[in-house]
């Protein structure tokens, strides 16, 4: 049984008074609005007969008019009792509303969550992600591991993690439920000593390629060079498009890759930008199993 006080607003009724009422008294009352009958009120909310009568006149007299007619034979409720029983319904159930919410934050969600992201990634997108998570379930332990962003989507398959921010490719495994995050265009950069700022200013008979060796880069700079019909002399291929900037940055070539690499790059303000409007962007987003995703930690991941 509840006895503890809950402070309502102060409200008129029929114009004789103001009270302030407690959350138990409001209870009794509405039980025997219901009943009519101070003896079935009194065995259901478990209090004696005695105690039921005490509480109703409390209130009458907070309220300064009569709530009952009663006799030996009837309870009648009277037409401030009315008044006071759709204020006590509205309360009552706003009192249940709050307690409920209550009890949600004392059985808030605990456990662990493992990501996997690219270092990019974990400076670019994942700290905004992680901060709206944080505020709603401080009390889930986050394992963060980084690496190539062509593992994401095996990492997650082999559950080695529970999640993690992935490139959407036309071979992205069924298996997998990919939420959206965002879509990062691919710019082609040269060493600043070059001089480049244009496409058309580029020799492709003069420069070399620094090509990325695996993940969505790989297959979309391929497609874009067969599209505009050349034939990229190679310089080298690497693992990783933070390789790629370093190398292009020390002269090694030219490189194609996500702009948000260079936004975080260390050597980013080494290299040119050079806009290509018609290569395919990154979809980047989130992924996790299908098999997975109404789990407790994933899904709560997934509503951020």
């Amino acid at each position: 049984m509840i006895y503890m006080q809950y402070n309502v607003a102060k409200i008129a009724m029929n114009r004789v008074g103001m009270c302030a009422l407690d959350i138990r008294s409001l209870e009794l009352f509405q039980h025997l609005a219901s009943s009519l009958h101070f003896s079935k009120t009194a065995q259901a909310l478990f209090v004696s007969p005695s105690t039921l009568s005490r509480s109703i006149q409390r209130l009458e007299d907070e309220c300064g008019t009569t709530l009952f007619v009663r006799d030996n034979r009837k309870v009648k409720l009277t037409a401030a009792g009315a008044k006071l029983l759709r204020f006590s319904q509205n309360i009552l159930t706003e009192w249940k509303q709050v307690k409920w919410e209550l009890k949600q934050d004392q059985q808030q969600l605990q456990g662990e969550l493992s990501l996997f992201c690219s270092v990019t990634a974990s400076q670019s997108h994942l700290p905004a992600l992680l901060d709206s998570f944080r505020n709603q379930y401080p009390q889930v332990e986050i394992k963060l591991s980084t690496g190539d962003p062509a593992w994401s989507a095996s990492k997650v398959m082999q559950q080695e993690v529970d999640a993690s921010i992935a490139i959407h490719t036309p071979d992205f495994p069924k298996e997998l439920r990919f939420l959206p995050l965002d879509e990062i265009p691919l710019v082609l950069i040269a060493a600043k000593d070059l001089q480049l700022s244009r496409l058309n200013q580029v020799d492709w008979r003069k420069h070399s390629m620094v090509l990325p060796e695996s993940g969505p880069s790989k297959r979309i700079v391929h497609h874009w060079f067969a599209e505009q019909g050349i034939r990229p002399r190679v310089y080298a291929t690497v693992a990783g498009n933070e390789a790629i900037v370093s190398m292009v940055a020390l002269g090694c070539g030219l490189g194609i890759v996500p702009s948000v690499v260079l936004d975080n790059s260390a050597v980013g303000q080494k290299v040119s930008r050079i806009v290509l409007d018609d290569i395919e962007p990154y979809k980047l987003g989130l992924c996790c199993l299908q098999a997975r995703a109404n789990e407790p930690a994933i899904q709560a991941l997934f509503s951020c």
